[in-house]
């Protein structure tokens, strides 16, 4: 079967689907039948609804889900700014191709602490653009904290090791070779319950991820719908006569609103949604259930074949804020062809990175912190790009026939998207640099059997 043999077992159930109405229950009858705001909710509920989107946007676009919890979100003291948090991260255009071959690690650090911006364009307090990131956590995320973005949508990229993640809506388990994405306003926490974890994000400031249309590929192919989870609800609570009640302790809440961060505390936990029904919820994708498409006689099509989720941009038509594609192992057959990607200069900002496919706990990918390419490449808005000599005087004269391509253990992602990026000033610096046992991300990258 199409899907990722996973090292790490699944402890969770989910609901299947994107972009379809659901709804999940930790306690049976929770979620009131007919109307969504009874003068009181089963269990004697607070009712609260979470919307990621106008009230009037078309029905097709309209995201909201109703919430059944013990208390509100907005129980809770004043936020303050964290001392630690950085405001306007100094950023930089640059018409150079960039590369870094392995990001530095900073040890000790958590889900939290140990994000850093790599690109960035527009602005979260208007809505606009978007930002890259990268994490290494080596530890959780502090007991009994929280934290949810003001500023957008999570698309969560893990390069290697496994998250778990509890939302308010219930867990996700995610898993190298699977992404997740965490809606704007969705309280979650990290931890890490096979060790040390890294990877990439992309924080959407403008619109939602969804699945790009097919146009003449039909109804089918690339990822599918039925293929994305979402969580079940998960009740940190207990009934007493029929009155649903949940844990008193002290938690802190970290929300980060217009690229800052702050903090507050609260006396419950936050986990105590015992209903939800609606369509703005988590959930994650085994990138190993996508089915792929290409060309049976001659040529490339276009890379968006290998898109997973888009966010469509409402400046152009056919324009993305930004695209999130894949290229997993598949055949090529293209009769006098030359098959590695063309060279190019493209409109779009392009972001590539490699996420380590390889399951097996042994294989030197997956040990600890030692596991190895952590790195990217990024070619801005009319940033020529492509093969390297050697590669390239390879393609123009091999002998094409079937082969199957894609690099064993390894599997490359793109991030495109229409803005022009400006990166930060810790990218910049890290920029070239190179682990002592890292394959060179560039090799992996450009690598015609990759490709």
């Amino acid at each position: 079967m199409p899907v990722t043999k996973f090292s790490v077992p699944e402890k969770y159930a989910y609901l299947e689907g994107i972009g379809s109405y659901h709804q999940s229950e930790a306690l049976t009858g929770a979620n009131p039948v007919g109307a969504n705001s009874p003068q009181v909710p089963p269990y004697a509920l607070s009712t609260e609804r979470i919307s990621g989107s106008s009230f009037t946007a078309p029905r097709a676009g309209n995201l909201q889900t109703w919430l059944y919890r013990v208390h509100p979100s907005l129980a809770h003291g004043e936020f303050s700014p964290v001392s630690t948090s950085e405001t306007a991260p100094e950023l930089q255009l640059s018409p150079n191709a960039l590369r870094w071959n392995d990001f530095p690690i900073e040890a000790g650090q958590d889900w939290v602490s140990s994000q850093k911006m790599i690109a960035k364009a527009g602005d979260p307090s208007t809505k606009t653009g978007l930002a890259y990131h990268v994490y290494s956590a080596s530890k959780n995320m502090d007991p009994q904290t929280i934290l949810y973005s003001t500023d957008g949508d999570l698309l969560i990229i893990p390069q290697a090791g496994t998250l778990d993640i509890q939302t308010e809506l219930g867990s996700l388990l995610v898993r190298q070779n699977e992404i997740a994405v965490i809606p704007r306003g969705i309280r979650y926490r990290v931890t890490l319950p096979n060790g040390p974890a890294r990877g990439y994000t992309c924080e959407l400031y403008q619109g939602h991820f969804q699945l790009p249309e097919l146009g003449p590929i039909g109804s089918c192919s690339l990822a599918n719908v039925r293929d994305f989870q979402v969580p079940t609800a998960r009740f940190e609570g207990s009934v007493e006569n029929g009155v649903a009640t949940c844990q008193t302790s002290n938690w802190t809440v970290i929300t980060k609103f217009a690229g800052r961060l702050y903090s507050c505390t609260q006396d419950h936990t936050p986990f105590d949604v015992a209903a939800w029904h609606g369509t703005y919820y988590p959930f994650k994708y085994d990138l190993g259930r996508f089915s792929v498409i290409g060309s049976i006689l001659y040529d490339h099509p276009d890379p968006s074949i290998f898109t997973v989720l888009t966010a469509p941009s409402h400046r152009e038509p056919g324009t993305a804020v930004v695209d999130f594609a894949i290229f997993p192992p598949r055949w090529q057959v293209m009769e006098d062809t030359y098959r590695p990607p063309y060279f190019h200069r493209n409109i779009m900002s392009e972001f590539a990175g490699v996420i380590i496919n390889n399951q097996d706990q042994n294989s030197m990918w997956n040990k600890g912190t030692e596991f190895k390419p952590f790195g990217a490449l990024f070619n801005n808005s009319m940033v020529p790009h492509g093969m390297d000599k050697k590669t390239h005087e390879e393609a123009r004269t091999a002998e094409l026939k079937p082969e199957k391509v894609g690099m064993e253990g390894f599997m490359v992602f793109l991030l495109e998207s229409e803005a022009m990026m400006a990166v930060s000033a810790w990218a910049m610096q890290a920029k070239g640099t190179a682990g002592t046992n890292a394959k060179s991300i560039g090799a992996i990258l450009t690598d015609k059997a990759k490709l």
